[in-house]
């Protein structure tokens, strides 16, 4: 399968962290797995995370900021 197919494993890494398709991101609050604390998201440990051919991009205890650009929302760790 294409990457567009899987698109949780559509990590692309950039300066100071990785973007991933803004679907996937959209999901990943929805679910709950990231929510929004402050003008940071964190991890909620109590919420299921979709595996990541990346590992270990969304860390306990992280905050991440986060930016659009097209269809693609860059994390970074704040």
């Amino acid at each position: 399968m294409a990457d567009e197919e899987r698109p949780f494993e559509d990590v692309r890494l950039v300066p100071g962290g990785f973007s991933i398709p803004e679907l996937k991101w959209r999901e990943l609050v929805f679910v709950g797995a990231l929510r929004a604390e402050g003008e940071a998201f964190v991890r909620d440990p109590s919420r299921p995370l979709p595996p990541f051919r990346a590992p270990d991009l969304f860390p306990e205890g992280q905050r991440f900021t986060v930016g659009r650009e097209g269809t693609r929302v860059v994390v970074r760790r704040a």
